[in-house]
């Protein structure tokens, strides 16, 4: 019989905790099972169901965009900062929820239709090289998840960090960083590069007139509309995009678990949220465990195929991981340590014939 086994070991020499896992290798469900009963039942939505309750969802984004630009003409200073709000909650919507699903292909069944949206999302209204994110988000973080030294979600550390400052205040600082991180990772790439650059400073100018001719501000009025607007929801992306892998198990390149269980272990799901399921979408929230194994869904199937799975992953005996945003929340900022700067634990998934 195939298992893995389940013992603890400390490694002196990096201080990572090294865990092997028990489990019965020979009874892990197959994803063939699982993606045939999924496919069954996406064949049989429609296409409002696959694609069109998005698009819906992103049309009154843009919608809102112009219902925030004429909120901030006004002196009321409650009717000024809903605007403020409403404009950066658009900037997310955007440049997280529509440029996440485009890079993967899930906003259209056109993959070059999805390549010109994802340009338009992330280069232009995100400032977020869409190249750059491909790399580092499908190349790397999806077939490598919790993989140490891959997808390990360790560009999300920044070790040297204090707990505090790194939950509650440095996310603020992230609009001011995507384009020179942009720009760093397409170094030597001059036509991504140029394109990036070319499409990034086309966003911003027409963000710049919007707030100009529209919302009545000065340059300097802008710029600094800008900054803000796109920080308002910082805190929460850089909370939801630490608190769904770093944590759960880790696995070394050698011992690498099946997909199956790769993703059931090491994704976590969030409940959902009236603010956050709409600006960086089920996909990131609420159905984070489903988009692992489907990365190809747009966020409306995503949510629509959470009873088979769970159900599945539960009746097959693996996890199907899950817990609240402020639990989360007090589980980082009390273990930050030893989750943020500390070498990770590597659970050692080791078949022995």
């Amino acid at each position: 019989m195939s298992f893995a086994v389940s013992e603890k070991d400390l490694n002196k020499e990096s201080g990572s905790e090294i865990v092997y896992d028990r489990v019965n290798i020979e009874k892990l469900p197959k994803f063939s099972d699982l993606n045939k009963e999924v496919t069954a039942f996406v064949n049989q939505c429609s296409w409002w169901d696959r694609y069109g309750v998005d698009w819906c969802i992103t049309s009154m984004g843009f919608i809102a965009v112009y219902v925030a630009l004429i909120c901030m003409q006004s002196s009321n200073v409650m009717t000024f900062c809903l605007g403020v709000f409403m404009y950066g909650y658009c900037f997310q919507m955007f440049s997280v929820r529509c440029a996440h699903s485009s890079v993967h292909n899930a906003v259209c069944e056109s993959r070059f239709m999805n390549r010109l949206w994802a340009f338009f999302f992330g280069d232009m209204c995100g400032s977020f090289s869409a190249d750059v994110g491909y790399d580092i988000h499908i190349r790397v973080h999806h077939p490598h998840t919790n993989i140490i030294g891959l997808g390990d979600s360790s560009s999300w550390k920044v070790s040297f960090l204090p707990a505090l400052f790194y939950m509650y205040f440095a996310p603020l600082l992230l609009p001011l960083l995507s384009i020179p991180i942009s720009i760093k990772e397409l170094w030597g790439q001059w036509m991504k590069m140029t394109r990036y650059i070319l499409l990034m400073l086309t966003g911003l100018v027409v963000n710049f007139t919007l707030l100009m001719r529209i919302s009545g501000f000065s340059f300097t009025g802008a710029l600094l509309c800008i900054l803000i607007s796109r920080s308002l929801l910082m805190i929460p992306y850089i909370h939801v995009n630490i608190f769904q892998h770093i944590g759960l198990p880790m696995y070394s390149r050698d011992h690498r678990p099946k997909k199956i269980y790769l993703m059931s272990t090491g994704v976590l799901n969030l409940p959902r949220n009236p603010i956050l399921d709409f600006t960086f979408g089920h996909c990131i929230i609420s159905a984070h465990v489903e988009h692992h194994l489907f990365p190809h869904m747009s966020d409306n199937m995503c949510l629509m195929i959470k009873p088979i799975v769970s159900r599945f992953l539960r009746k097959n005996g693996l996890p199907y991981n899950e817990d609240t945003y402020f639990s989360r929340m007090w589980h980082f900022t009390v273990k930050y340590k030893e989750l943020m700067v500390n070498a990770p634990p590597i659970t050692h998934f080791v078949g022995i014939q």
